[in-house]
């Protein structure tokens, strides 16, 4: 895919299908998710790509929705349980529900016939916690076959380091109390006690086996002090290797945990990864 693809608006425009933006509300736990589908011109169907955003969505990734739309994907990005709007109280286990929900919607008949999407080429692809929620998705969902996870979240990995004492309880908490504000029906101390009751089950490297064979992508920030990549990039780079991945792709980019000064290299990184349209 060149440069060209998305970083400059289409030669023509269809008048009949042009390219636009929709509202979506997604169905998970009886609570209402809102989202917005970009949707790019043609008639379609378009193969559908799921955006997830992370903890708590400071950085929402707009501006990604719009470069891949331009090459040819059908943008889903919505928000959890009780973040920005959404219906419900925040927790962990929503994000992974809600998550798998919004994939069921993304292959519903209303999805092919109003929005146009075509299930049958679905990516996930997640920043951060979203990263996490794309990988622990597809690990428990064998049909989901191309995944990324950008400077992905390994809260199984953070949980553990708490649990055996490497980092202090109190260390963590600041983080997890700050996040807690913009997230309706949650607290820091409530979201730690969370994560540490699923120390195991939510550590990616433990579901390394259940996604070696899946299309992968990993990409993380090299000044990233948030997700710093010696714990949450390489040790699962290593742990997928060693489970047999043959079409994992992993990479670093100079940069910080929301890729702030490489956004185009962030898109075309994504772009150049994901199946040609």
């Amino acid at each position: 895919m060149s440069q060209i693809s998305i970083t400059s608006d289409p030669a023509t425009s269809d008048s009949q299908y042009p390219a636009d933006m929709l509202p979506v509300t997604i169905l998970s736990g009886g609570a209402r998710l809102f989202g917005v589908m970009y949707r790019p011109q043609g008639a379609g169907p378009h193969p559908a790509l799921l955006l997830l955003h992370g903890f708590p969505g400071n950085e929402r990734n707009f501006d990604l929705a719009q470069f891949f739309r331009r090459a040819g994907w059908s943008v889903l990005l919505f928000h959890y349980r009780g973040a920005w709007g959404s219906d419900g109280d925040f927790t962990f286990q929503h994000v992974l529900e809600d998550t798998a929900a919004a994939v069921a919607w993304l292959r519903s008949d209303a999805a092919r016939t109003e929005y146009r999407v075509d299930a049958s080429r679905l990516a996930v692809v997640g920043h951060s916690m979203g990263g996490w929620a794309a990988l622990m998705t597809a690990a428990a969902d064998p049909s989901l076959d191309t995944v990324a996870s950008i400077a992905g979240w390994n809260i199984g990995m953070d949980m553990s380091m708490v649990d055996e004492g490497d980092v202090p309880r109190q260390v963590m908490l600041p983080f997890f109390d700050e996040s807690a504000e913009r997230l309706r029906g949650a607290s820091g101390a409530a979201l730690l006690d969370e994560g540490l009751a699923h120390v195991s089950d939510w550590n990616l490297v433990n579901h390394a086996p259940a996604l070696a064979g899946r299309r992968l992508l990993l990409v993380a920030g090299e000044r990233d002090d948030g997700t710093p990549p010696p714990v949450h990039h390489t040790p699962l780079v290593y742990a997928l290797e060693k489970a047999g991945a043959k079409q994992l792709t992993h990479t670093m980019i100079a940069s910080d945990h929301s890729f702030n000064d490489r956004r185009i290299t962030l898109a075309q990184t994504v772009v150049d990864w994901l199946p040609a349209v």
